[in-house]
């Protein structure tokens, strides 16, 4: 970002971006994400398979952005990377090994099915925070009647990030639900209408929404957290300067995700066992196993292992989510400034072009009207030559 535009306060209405910049922002954090995050979750699934570290007949994958619930059977043709056989001696080997036997795009298999979902719900959940906070602020400023520089209390950013995460769930949820039944029925992307109506006659238009409950009592928290660290930290590495760099956006970025991550483990925890049973039911039509509430899993936890069963996985969490903080939100910063001035830049050509349209008719309008008066001068000359 240039030194120039520093003080630009993109808060500032005059040059607030637009819902659809923040999209495309949005976006291309989102994109970049998956792509930088993918191969990590790919390597510890397949370390995972290799060890037959797992019993159930679902596993969770991650591309950076969002959980996706998917099935182990070879019969799938998504997950028929996770059957290829490979002997590996640790992560750093695993990634050698793929790359360079399988090739290095088996790093990111399964990717392309999970971002018809992930991709929508990060612009849904980035576009809301940023308008919702923006309102917020202009709101809080306006009852206080605060003069100069515009401020934002830590519970703006806080409520944003809570709401902006109920939003994009309420969305992507049926979404997802439909995305595992069509997995249970072994349809295509083409027969999604198929799937939805199976889904709406054994469950009703509110099964829509089964399972969303576990999803919300971990990301809602992890949201609120997020966000309300993250603006403080930048504002406080930032100096005097209104745009963050990529650098002080990154780190924010990382300690903030860090924290949230660490805060919701517990509720991680307990989604993480509740997602594999939903998804074992909704595959696999194991409806005689009852999926558990949340808080029958969380005092089944608490009963067999206490509270460090409840933390259990931290540090690999923490590994994962904090660096998808990072890359998401400076990536997102950076991109959000970028559209902007780019469609300033279009409408500042715009401007100049009816500048010079402008002068252009009014230098045409000038020499009509100089030809104008140069002939009646003409003929008023020929009428008197004639007279005399």
């Amino acid at each position: 970002m240039s030194n120039k535009a520093d003080d630009i306060d993109y808060d500032d209405p005059q040059y607030r971006i637009t819902p659809l910049q923040s999209a495309a922002a949005s976006c291309t954090g989102a994109i970049i994400t998956s792509l930088l995050v993918t191969p990590l979750d790919v390597v510890k699934i397949r370390l995972q398979a290799q060890q037959k570290a797992t019993q159930s007949k679902c596993f969770l994958y991650c591309n950076g952005l969002m959980d996706h619930i998917c099935s182990c059977t070879p019969e799938d043709p998504h997950s028929k990377w996770l059957q290829r056989p490979g002997h590996f001696n640790g992560t750093l080997d695993a990634f050698i090994k793929i790359g360079k036997t399988e090739g290095i795009t088996s790093l990111w298999s399964g990717l392309s099915p999970t971002l018809v979902l992930a991709i929508p719900a990060t612009i849904v959940y980035f576009v809301v925070y940023e308008q919702l906070r923006l309102k917020l602020k202009d709101t809080y400023n306006q009852n206080h009647q605060s003069f100069g520089e515009k401020e934002q209390p830590f519970w703006i950013p806080l409520a944003s990030g809570a709401t902006a995460r109920v939003i994009s769930a309420s969305v992507v949820s049926p979404l997802e639900l439909i995305r595992t039944k069509m997995q249970s029925q072994r349809l295509n992307y083409f027969e999604i209408g198929q799937a939805l109506k199976i889904l709406i006659e054994t469950s009703g238009y509110r099964g829509l929404w089964r399972g969303i409950f576990p999803t919300l009592f971990r990301d809602v928290p992890f949201s609120a957290i997020y966000w309300m660290n993250y603006e403080s930290i930048k504002s406080l590495c930032n100096g005097g300067s209104k745009v963050p760099s990529f650098g002080v956006s990154f780190f924010a970025g990382f300690i903030s995700g860090s924290l949230a991550a660490m805060v919701t483990t517990p509720f991680d925890v307990v989604k993480t066992h509740q997602q594999i049973e939903f998804g074992e039911n909704k595959i696999y039509g194991n409806q005689s196993r009852r999926v558990r509430t949340t808080s029958e899993v969380f005092r089944q936890i608490y009963r067999q292992y206490g509270i460090k069963g409840l933390f259990t996985g931290t540090v690999p969490r923490v590994v994962k989510v904090a660096p998808s903080c990072a890359i998401m939100i400076s990536s997102f910063e950076y991109g959000k400034v970028f559209f902007n001035r780019l469609a300033n830049r279009y409408s500042h050509l715009d401007d100049i072009d009816a500048t010079v349209n402008a002068k252009v008719k009014d230098v045409a309008s000038t020499s009509n009207k100089s030809s104008f008066k140069d002939s009646n001068l003409i003929a008023s000359h020929s009428s008197t030559t004639d007279v005399l």
